[in-house]
């Protein structure tokens, strides 16, 4: 097969056949495995015009799959019309080179669509240098097997005197260049990583933040709309969303967090992509809050949560209080199926992000997290204080007021957080006839964050 072929990883419009092979130990149902790599070749843009399954103890050393399978594989490509062959795993750069010379159709593997996919949504400068760096270091080492146009090249016309020589394969041309256009990504994405890294410390001692996360299409971009000012993309396709965007989210009595929407994961996403979308990610790591957002209406949503699970581990994002939401509960066909995810997560919040059902419930429990633990508390304060006073009268619950001298005396029901911006506006403040810092290691004695328990298995 000519190199020009493998040139163009570009999926849209192609006729494709999807392949997963069931290896001895694995326990993922193949229908969910087909039905991820048909929404994610969807996703591309192509059209699956096919599927081949095969159950192995072990892969080919050749070309993953069994002989016969590969006549069976070129014999459906050639009765579809397919000219693309994604298999459901991570193929070695000889496997790729054999079986396109026996099927002679173009062949991918997993990493290569959802790079592909990146690579076709990547809508901001730093998404297009995060993407390019990850395809760059997972075709570096491929290149001697993936390519065919690997000769001998001189240094000028084909004969002659100053010509002759060994010359430098072509190879060692394309690594070097390779290699010299990742050293300028790096460079370029590190300065914008920079200022990521510290907007995000600045955002995090100035606000309370939020971090929506969940498997890709599981309605976290329309949620993220539902409850802000909007503004993110929000389509029924995976990887939709891949730039984090903020927004403050208004939680009522005054008070508001700023909410993140960010990239999607999913099964065995490349660890090239994880690596290169570190700063997207580090708001992930840096929320105070997770809320784990799971579509109730895919049949494969307990593992997909699973898989979410797993990739917060993976990126240290496993320290903070979590909600799980229940999402796209417009889509059950009766209260039955509403009655199984409750006993399935009894804690967990079922909303809908079309029809907004369910929000109000969610930012109620999102505020009382970020007030923190609320305690009654007597308030002295100098009466000139009029943003302190403000505060008080807006934002908490107040059971008496009184004036003694120059001062205000407030009983009040008040959050940890709340306390913290009261602080924010007057120093000058005694909480039941004492220090306030005193006051707030005896009545809260523990972080706000680690009163909250999870609903969710870290």
């Amino acid at each position: 097969m000519g190199h020009e072929q493998r040139e163009d990883m570009n999926v849209v419009a192609e006729r494709a056949i999807v392949v997963a092979v069931t290896l001895k130990g694995e326990q993922l149902p193949l229908d969910e495995r087909f039905a991820e790599l048909c929404a994610l070749t969807e996703s591309a843009g192509g059209n699956v015009v096919g599927k081949i399954t095969q159950r192995r103890r072990l892969p080919s050393g050749r070309t993953y799959i069994g002989s016969g399978k590969v006549k069976q594989l070129r014999d459906l490509a050639d009765s579809t019309d397919a000219t693309i062959i994604i298999f459901d795993h991570d193929l070695t750069p000889s496997q790729i080179r054999n079986l396109e010379l026996i099927i002679e159709r173009k062949i991918i593997d997993r990493s290569e669509l959802i790079l592909d996919i990146f690579s076709s949504r990547a809508a901001t400068t730093e998404a297009k240098l995060q993407v390019e760096i990850a395809q760059l270091e997972y075709t570096y080492p491929r290149l001697r097997a993936m390519w065919d146009h690997l000769g001998q090249v001189t240094g000028g016309a084909p004969v002659g005197i100053g010509t002759r020589g060994p010359g430098e394969q072509q190879i060692e041309i394309d690594r070097r260049l390779v290699q010299r256009r990742l050293k300028q990504l790096r460079r370029e994405l590190d300065e914008i990583q920079q200022r990521s890294v510290r907007e995000v410390a600045k955002r995090n001692s100035d606000h309370f933040t939020v971090g929506l996360v969940g498997y890709t299409n599981a309605g976290k971009s329309t949620l993220f709309n539902a409850l802000t000012a909007g503004g993110a993309k929000a389509h029924d396709r995976l990887f939709q969303t891949l730039s984090t965007r903020i927004e403050r989210w208004e939680l009522g009595g005054g008070s508001g967090v700023m909410l993140s929407d960010t990239v999607g994961f999913i099964r065995r996403l490349p660890h090239h992509l994880i690596a290169s979308f570190r700063s997207t990610l580090e708001e992930t790591v840096h929320c105070q809050l997770l809320l784990i957002l799971i579509d109730a209406s895919d049949p494969n949503a307990m593992s997909q949560l699973e898989t979410v699970l797993e990739t917060l581990k993976k990126i240290g994002a496993n320290h903070q209080p979590r909600l799980l939401v229940v999402n796209k509960v417009d889509r059950f066909q009766d209260d039955s199926e509403q009655l199984v995810w409750v006993s399935r997560c009894p804690e967990a919040i079922q909303i809908s992000a079309v029809t907004e059902d369910g929000i109000e419930v969610l930012t109620n429990e999102v505020y009382t997290i970020f007030i923190g633990p609320v305690r009654e508390v007597l308030i002295s304060l100098p009466t000139k204080s009029s943003k302190a006073i403000d505060f008080i009268e807006k934002r908490t619950e107040i059971i008496s007021r009184e004036w003694e001298d120059d001062r205000s005396l407030y009983k009040i029901r008040i959050g940890h957080r709340q306390l913290e911006q009261l602080l924010s506006h007057e120093k000058d403040l005694l909480i039941d006839g004492k220090p306030v810092r005193e006051t707030i290691e005896r009545l809260w004695p523990s972080a706000p964050d680690t009163e909250i328990h999870s609903d969710i298995t870290q």
